[in-house]
């Protein structure tokens, strides 16, 4: 059986950590780039979104400009700038040239008006340092005069070609516009008539001459070195000047360049003005592609280490699973044959652990139900005794009652015409009323132990209850020339005014019949935030203390002989104490330095017309 379980178990744990493994390495050659890409991509839209919100971007000029556009690819790896609505970059004053047009016939438009040409759109930046042989110096002097051969779009020239003359403008010793002249070539392919594309898309040369040179210094030079990123941007202006369709919110574009991937991000915005302007942002997903090609190596010398490691810890995982499970097998068997003695030993935290600490659990609560039936069992006997007591103080209590009417009845059948017969027929009356008093309030309790009985509560003056209560019962205090103190407040109280006045009436009624003639009685309430407290306190007498707890058992009166001569049906505190529990609320007694002290607390109307507050 042992070797069962074992080799069950290391074949069971063999095989999941292969096919885990399996798993990581298919996860890793087929989806861990597509994962990346998308991360990737997601990281940069999050970036471009909450730079369209801040203010960088909207820079008053190229310094600052590159300065932001410098800490973004610090720290997302992605070039990104921000274009104009014909696509052009914004903020290039220090890389332009301003043209003076000369008269033109083709662009009367044009004529004699200046125009601004960023240079970044027909030069690299480098082509203008003075160390370059073939730096082309006509372009980059005040006062040369040069041809401008352009596109007329939007109300604006953009240049595709600049030479020293017109006949120059299809030779080597010329600048360009190159994305914008292949666009340019590309849509007038899908014309068949080419005066139709040039009514569309008129194409103008003009003569002009520079006024002012603004060249890049220092590091922001950097700015327009970038020929990949500048391609792409003059690229997309091409498009978006030949009405390609870009879309209105995020545009996510797959690009290639040298077997190296890249993505393009451009998001359409709106300044302040509500004019266009185009978020232009382009990363390189060369690095995921190095990562997963090592990371398919690197996975070959993992999945064979991992193999060997795999079988060592089954074989020691199975055996170590095994042997505690054989323990489990015996312990319950031993708990099947009623033998809770034995304990598992609990050593780990784990699952096994766990099931070692439920045995042992079950094995206890099991213990101690039966320890816990047996208590029943005795409970049940001390039950059955306390209804025996209770069958015989109720027989107890009818029995002198009716021995007394026998007696009477006995002595009026022997002698009629007695003197006495109205003696005899007024003890069978009181006799009578006590045994009608003992089944009512019997009845009473009854009642109130069903559990079906529900109280109906509602907001009264507790004050008002005690002091009719007190008036009821003045005769009685008077005849025992008892001296009666209050000290109420006007308390707005919720509970049920009836069953609390009989408790009143139980709790003033025993104070009195105990306390000696010429002795006080206290009635106070107390009053604290949510609730008031209602105690009676009658002064000269104490309740022993071992006497205390069973104050509130049926027919219990103090005195061992349970005499009668004191009143009293030996049910008033047992039905007091009925009521105070239906209504959920503290209660109690306790002896005092001069008495005893009956109390009970009652919540407070909230409220109330009393308030202090």
């Amino acid at each position: 059986m042992r070797k069962s379980i074992v080799f069950k178990l290391f074949l069971l744990t063999a095989g999941l950590c292969t096919i885990v493994i399996a798993c990581l390495f298919i996860g890793q050659t087929f989806f861990f780039k597509q994962f990346y890409v998308h991360q990737k991509v997601d990281n940069v839209q999050t970036a471009l979104q909450n730079a369209s919100e801040e203010s960088g971007l909207e820079a008053a000029d190229a310094q600052t400009m590159f300065q932001y556009e410098q800490q973004f690819y610090q720290e997302h790896n992605t070039w990104v700038t921000k274009l104009d609505a014909d696509g052009s970059l914004k903020h290039t004053d220090n890389f332009e040239i301003e043209v003076r047009l000369e008269e033109t016939e083709n662009a009367p438009i044009l004529s004699g008006t200046t125009i601004t040409i960023p240079l970044y759109t027909v030069i690299d930046v480098g082509e203008l340092r003075d160390d370059n042989p073939l730096r082309p110096n006509f372009i980059v002097t005040p006062g040369e005069r040069f041809a401008i051969e352009g596109v007329f779009i939007n109300n604006r020239l953009f240049p595709l070609r600049v030479a020293k003359t017109a006949s120059n403008l299809r030779e080597e010793n010329r600048l360009e516009n190159e994305p914008l002249v292949r666009k340019e070539y590309e849509v007038l392919s899908t014309f068949e008539d080419p005066r139709v594309y040039l009514e569309k898309y008129p194409n103008v040369l003009v003569y002009g001459t520079i006024e002012h040179v603004r060249m890049p210094e220092g590091v922001v030079e950097s700015r327009y070195t970038n020929d990949l990123f500048l391609e792409r941007v003059k690229t997309f202006q091409a498009d978006l000047l030949y009405g390609e369709e870009i879309g209105d919110g995020n545009t996510v574009i797959d690009y290639e360049e040298n077997n190296v991937p890249y993505k393009l991000f451009i998001e359409r915005l709106t300044d302040e003005e509500g004019n266009t302007e185009y978020l232009f942002a382009m990363t390189s997903l060369q690095p995921v592609s190095e990562a997963a090609g090592v990371a398919r190596q690197y996975y070959g010398y993992i999945v064979a280490g991992t193999l060997l490691l795999v079988l060592l810890v089954s074989f020691y995982y199975a055996r170590r699973i095994a042997r505690p499970l054989l323990r489990i097998n015996d312990a319950t068997q031993r708990m099947a044959n009623l033998d809770f003695s034995a304990r598992l030993p609990v050593k780990t935290q784990d699952e096994i652990g766990s099931l070692s600490s439920s045995i042992n659990g079950l094995s206890s609560l099991l213990h101690d139900h039966i320890v816990r039936l047996e208590q029943d069992i005795e409970q049940e006997k001390r039950l059955e005794s306390t209804r025996k007591e209770f069958i015989s103080g109720v027989s107890h209590e009818l029995k002198t009652p009716l021995s007394v009417i026998e007696s009477c009845l006995y002595i009026l059948k022997d002698k009629p015409e007695s003197e006495k017969r109205e003696y005899y027929f007024a003890a069978m009356e009181d006799e009578v009323q006590k045994m009608v008093l003992l089944i009512e309030d019997m009845l009473e309790l009854a009642k109130y132990e069903s559990g079906t009985y529900k109280l109906e509560m509602s907001p009264f003056r507790i004050d008002q209850v005690l002091e009719n209560v007190c008036e009821k019962l003045m005769s009685e205090i008077t005849s025992k020339q008892l001296k009666l103190h209050l000290d109420l407040a006007p308390i707005d109280v919720v509970a049920n005014p009836l069953r609390i006045e009989q408790v009143v009436v139980n709790f003033l009624t025993n104070a009195i019949r105990y306390t000696p003639e010429g002795e006080a009685i206290l009635v106070q309430t107390v009053e604290t935030e949510e609730t008031v407290n209602v105690s009676i306190e009658n002064k000269g007498a104490h309740i022993p203390d071992e006497q205390m707890e069973k104050i509130w058992d049926r027919f219990y009166r103090g005195e061992s002989s349970r005499d009668r001569s004191t009143g009293g049906t030996g049910l008033g505190l047992a039905i007091t104490k009925q009521i105070l529990e239906l209504h959920g609320i503290p209660y109690g007694a306790r002896n005092t330095e001069d008495g005893v002290l009956f109390y009970f607390e009652l919540k407070k109307e909230k409220n109330s017309r009393f308030d202090s507050a």
